[in-house]
């Protein structure tokens, strides 16, 4: 099996070097499939043997071949973390009924997620093409094959992401956009769509409980300017929870034998 998961972990990182086109070309009017990659410090021209996920980064010093200008750390990160990703799906699947659709969808999913993740990070804001593409595929992920849907699962899904959706909605609307921004809420009705209940409620509490404690420790460490009134991307929390929930079963809820 060593070369299968080998063979899905190098797959995950050449997708995971395109997620990293999407990512910087996204919102900026260069297209995500078309057009030479280049430095962005001396527009050099990047050659194919510089362009290899990961290692060319090793094998550069992390530095562009022309102009000795760093290059981000966000290159291996996400190229690995999409490899890593594309190999715990497939595990996840392994011998499942309908496990390979399950996986590619899944590894559709997962990869969006990740670049909404990263962009949210990198830019405070979740764009609406990505979160829409997400909250289609969490859908048809649901409810896959669509010729055996169990009608009582579907409403739960579907329910489960509208009720979500509706209380993000609601903090965004009472705080006009300072508590929360309404790409969180579509972001949340992917969620609900994917995970359905109590699944998908768990998720959004892991996030608000990792998203407190992170800023907390921010605020108590003094490793940045944040204190209570700054804005801290919330897509990174809710795309935790939602991993913790797929991959592990992570309840949270039964901690205090709620639902």
């Amino acid at each position: 099996m060593f070369p299968v998961y080998l063979f899905i972990f190098l797959l995950g990182l050449i997708v995971g070097s395109f997620l990293n086109v999407v990512i910087y070309r996204y919102n900026t009017g260069r297209s995500v499939s078309t057009g030479r990659s280049q430095c962005f410090a001396c527009s050099h021209t990047l050659s194919w043997y510089e362009l290899v996920p990961v290692f060319s980064f090793l094998a550069q010093g992390g530095r562009c071949r022309a102009c000795q200008s760093a290059i981000s750390w966000q290159y291996p990160a996400v190229e690995l973390a999409n490899g890593v990703l594309f190999v715990a799906l497939f595990q996840h699947f392994l011998g499942v009924s309908l496990g390979k659709p399950l996986f590619l969808l899944s590894a559709v999913i997962f990869s969006l997620l990740l670049v909404i993740t990263v962009y949210d990070l990198r830019h405070k804001i979740i764009p609406d093409g990505l979160v829409y593409a997400f909250i289609i595929f969490a859908l048809i992920f649901s409810n896959w094959p669509f010729t055996q849907i169990v009608p009582t699962i579907f409403f739960q899904h579907l329910v489960s992401g509208l009720v979500l959706f509706l209380f993000f909605f609601f903090l965004w609307w009472v705080s006009s956009g300072r508590w929360m921004g309404l790409g969180d809420a579509k972001l949340a009705l992917g969620v609900g769509f994917l995970l359905g209940w109590p699944g998908a409620l768990s998720a959004i509490i892991f996030a608000f409980w990792s998203g407190a404690l992170f800023g907390v420790l921010l605020i108590l460490l003094k490793a940045t300017k944040i204190n209570l009134k700054s804005e801290l991307p919330f897509a990174p929390f809710i795309v935790l929870g939602l991993l913790l929930n797929f991959f592990f079963n992570l309840n949270v809820l039964t901690v205090f034998n709620f639902f």
